[in-house]
């Protein structure tokens, strides 16, 4: 194992002191492990609060900042932050109009969150939880209960964000990270394993030629392990299990999305593939990312996250941002 780092036990608050670091706007409490907006809290903004496991950067303390989250918890590698973390977030960020939590589909995540929800509503605290279950690619999986949270993630912070700083309620901000989930899909694949530093060794074995069809990202297991093939039609694999569960039509978000280990390069030639997909349902790739945004260590491989758009929802994806991993418009 080769990984750029100290200590094992020492990564995650290595990473935090580096992300201090590098970014004034964000101030970063590496006892508590919370990632804030400098400025504070906005008196009568909604809060924006997620978290999960480390290993997935830029998600999700590299999305905290104006237009996206107000906090971020980060776990240890793969592991759910706790509800202490969660609760310190949350009255951080609470500037007298409420705080959404955007919670990803995965049991620890899940259960730690509606915990830390409970004891601030006890304290007083006004909090709503929306859930992310966008990934197609299996129902249960090894860490959930559902669909897997996935990309969709990303747009759900970042519409929702939009939304909570042109002033919105709680309940309006909430019910948009709803509609941009339920319009949302993903579907991932894996060319090789992640390794986690504290184990040392891949989380899985792939063939010199095979595949994972479906793969979460922390390595569970997708669909089906199939034989290497050109980008074309791994791609068309990926468009078709979305297709089948929501059919594309109209404007429509993407993103290519790399898992850690994945070149640019080979990054915008799937994006191709998925343009040229869309244009043959009659669709239209009206916005797009292309890069690292919710990866899995250093896996080689790449997922699909696509959001029907429509006038409100392109609006706020164009609403300016302001984070270390996104920014446009100021």
């Amino acid at each position: 194992m080769k990984k750029l780092i100290n200590a094992v036990g020492d990564v995650v608050p290595d990473t935090l002191r580096g992300m201090a670091a590098a970014h004034p706007s964000l101030r970063v409490d590496v006892e508590n492990r919370i990632v804030l907006r400098a400025a504070g809290p906005t008196p009568g903004k909604v809060g924006l609060v997620s978290g999960g496991g480390s290993g997935h950067e830029p998600l999700h303390a590299g999305f905290v900042g104006y237009g996206m989250l107000d906090a971020a918890c980060p776990g240890e590698i793969f592991t759910s932050p706790v509800p202490d973390q969660m609760i310190e977030a949350t009255k951080a960020v609470d500037g007298g109009a409420g705080v959404l939590h955007i919670v990803k589909n995965y049991t620890g995540d899940v259960l730690n969150f509606e915990m830390a929800a409970e004891l601030c509503a006890e304290e007083g605290a006004h909090v709503v939880s929306v859930l992310v279950d966008d990934d197609v690619a299996v129902q249960d999986s090894t860490y959930t209960a559902g669909r897997r949270g996935t990309g969709a993630t990303l747009f759900v912070e970042k519409m929702a964000g939009a939304l909570a700083e042109q002033g919105a309620p709680l309940e309006a901000v909430a019910a948009m990270a709803r509609t941009v989930d339920a319009r949302s899909r993903s579907f991932g694949v894996a060319f090789s394993a992640c390794t986690v530093p504290a184990a040392g060794k891949p989380t899985f074995d792939l063939g010199p030629d095979e595949i994972e069809l479906g793969i979460g990202i922390h390595g569970e297991p997708g669909r089906s392990r199939e034989r290497f093939r050109e980008a074309r039609e791994i791609v068309r694999v990926a468009m078709d299990a979305i297709d089948a569960d929501l059919p594309f039509s109209g404007d429509v978000l993407v993103m290519v999305n790399g898992m850690g280990a994945t070149p640019l390069m080979e990054l915008y030639v799937a994006y191709g593939e998925v343009d040229a997909y869309l244009r043959e349902k009659g669709a239209t790739a009206t916005r797009c990312l292309v890069g690292d945004y919710v990866t899995s260590l250093d896996m080689a491989g790449f997922s699909i996250t696509t959001c029907l758009l429509d006038a409100e929802l392109t609006s706020l994806w164009d609403h300016p941002v302001e984070t270390p991993a996104l920014r446009w418009g100021r």
